[in-house]
């Protein structure tokens, strides 16, 4: 790993902070790195609050898409909640369908089938609504782009309300109402919420009409919360008060959907991290194995013994998914081996049986191995379909922009797209994709980074400290987990090589001219045995986190990497 200590905030900025907040130097220059100043900035951090979340009507369009829905409840229209399969899109689906039929009987959801329709909004979706007399249809976490779809829809006498995230192409639908904070000419103040956050702003802004606040909406944050872990978006800003005030749900009274995935886990208190590893990929397997409206159903459900049942489906589905990804990772791996590109600069793997489903997982788990630009090819219908995974600093949908006279469509962003071709193309794509990574990637980028906050030593680490630290959380994209380096290290002699497979490594810490020790646990670290042992010092990069083992709770230090 590449070791990257981030810049160290200016002197007279740290002594500043330090003093309006009466904290330690090394707080000081974690809360400028993340963009805190001042003491009214600090306090807005600490302590979220949802009188912090701005006014819904200061995003664009947003005045419209509450009178067509008021307008729809009055006239008694069949109201279609319309959404992506994936967890920001089942449930923004179960936040607005829930919500509305509080409103309203005429309520019903549609998912998109991940195969036969594919992402976003599909004719199939409209036929739907017209076969079934929907007059409105409300997409969330979709529809931004889908400029002829909505054209259609319209000629049908079927309405749009879209609630999206994505960023807009040149051309915005003509829809009765385009929430998307992403719009250039949309003058809201946060521009990263996820797919269900936005939904979350619409139901804000229909409760307001009856005088009612986000504090009245609290219900609906544990969805809002898995949402944004699941969709990776910046914790910072409004996203951090939605996380915190839904994690907080999440640990006190979930809905029963949410319970019921938490009772098949031992966990006392969830982070957004556990969200986003326990709670996300059970919601994501029904979309991947089999229909995102399994997840929609059991998000929606009010009855606990019926969501139960239906959790149990889903962990099912996510056990196939496991089973599923696991083989076709070992499967790739042995192709890579086979035709002898592990020295290549990229991956590129087929096989005509591969689940379409997991390709994405596949693909980024093929780059923790050999970390490259990474692509998952399998056969969809008489094309063969890939999805692409990138690593830090290299812009993957570039790359096959400058392929794409052997694409047949492609989308994404930076760092994850899709892409189809034919069947024919695959290997002048798969020379042509090596030979443009060749030519446009740093190599430095090649090997992955770790981005250290500050330098500290053993004695830097108190409960106190720690207790602080604690309250940055919810952590994630723009406030990530605080990273330490700390040099000259020891172990005292205990170090050993643990876990069933003994991959893992264990030793106590400690530095010259202090007491204090440390336990240190680095997974999958085994090979780094013998830069420990023999009382050699030693640095390493780490956060610190609690340990309880037999009712005792100590700090240790979760080992990133050691030099």
């Amino acid at each position: 790993m590449r070791w990257t200590l981030k810049a160290k905030p200016e002197t007279k900025e740290v002594k500043a902070l330090e003093e309006a907040l009466q904290v330690d130097a090394t707080v000081a220059t974690l809360l400028l790195q993340r963009g805190i100043k001042t003491y009214e900035e600090a306090k807005h951090f600490f302590r979220p609050s949802l009188k912090h979340l701005h006014d819904p009507f200061l995003m664009k369009d947003m005045d419209k898409a509450v009178v067509r829905i008021e307008e729809a409840i009055a006239n008694k229209e069949n109201i279609l909640v319309y959404g992506d399969y994936d967890v920001d899109g089942t449930t923004a689906v179960s936040l607005m369908s829930s919500y509305l039929k509080t409103k309203h009987n005429l309520v019903y959801t549609y998912i998109p089938n991940r195969y036969d329709e594919g992402y976003g909004v599909s004719y199939k979706g409209i036929n739907f609504a017209l076969e079934n007399d929907f007059s409105l249809i409300i997409a969330l976490d979709c529809g931004i782009k889908s400029v002829d779809k909505v054209a259609h829809a319209k000629t049908l006498g079927i309405d749009f309300i879209i609630c999206d995230h994505h960023r807009p192409g040149d051309e915005v639908p003509d829809a009765v109402a385009v929430l998307d904070p992403k719009q250039e000419d949309c003058n809201y103040p946060y521009k990263e919420l996820c797919g269900c956050g936005v939904g979350f702003k619409l139901i804000q802004a229909l409760a307001s009409k009856e005088g009612k606040t986000a504090e009245d909406l609290t219900e609906y944050l544990d969805l809002v919360a898995t949402a944004i872990g699941a969709d990776i978006v910046p914790i910072d800003g409004e996203n951090r008060v939605l996380a915190y005030f839904g994690l907080q749900v999440i640990n006190s009274n979930p809905r029963p959907g949410i319970k019921a995935i938490l009772e098949q886990v031992e966990k006392t208190e969830l982070t957004i991290t556990d969200v986003v590893f326990i709670v996300a990929p059970r919601i994501n397997a029904a979309g991947r194995m089999e229909h995102g409206n399994y997840a929609v159903t059991l998000l929606t459900e009010e009855e606990s013994d019926l969501a139960e049942k239906y959790a149990a489906e889903i962990n099912n589905y996510n056990l196939e998914r496991r089973e599923t990804d696991k083989q076709i990772t070992e499967e790739a791996l042995n192709q890579i081996k086979e035709q002898k590109e592990q020295e290549r600069l990229t991956t590129v793997v087929y096989h005509e049986n591969w689940h379409k489903g997991v390709i994405g997982i596949v693909a980024s788990r093929l780059t923790e191995t050999y970390y490259r630009p990474t692509l998952v090819f399998t056969r969809s219908g008489d094309k063969l379909a890939a999805s692409a995974r990138s690593v830090k600093g290299f812009d993957v949908y570039n790359a096959l922009e400058a392929c794409s006279e052997h694409i047949e469509q492609f989308g994404g962003h930076k760092y994850a797209a899709g892409l189809t071709l034919k069947e024919e193309n695959y290997e002048a794509f798969k020379q042509a994709f090596e030979d443009e990574v060749s030519k446009t990637i740093d190599r430095n980028l090649l090997t992955p980074e770790i981005h250290v906050d500050c330098k500290i030593d053993i004695d830097n680490i108190t409960p106190k400290f720690y207790r602080i630290l604690k309250q940055f959380a919810p952590y994630g994209p723009s406030n990530m987990t605080p990273i330490f380096m700390t040099n000259n290290l020891i172990d005292t002699g205990y170090a050993k090589c643990v876990g069933e497979d003994k991959t893992h490594l264990r030793l106590t810490a400690t530095q010259p001219n202090t007491n204090k020790r440390f336990v240190g646990i680095g997974f999958s670290m085994a090979d780094k045995f013998d830069i420990v042992s023999n009382g050699k010092p030693f640095k390493a990069v780490y956060s610190i986190d609690e340990n309880e083992w037999q009712g005792k709770v100590s700090l240790q230090l979760k080992l990133r990497d050691i030099k």
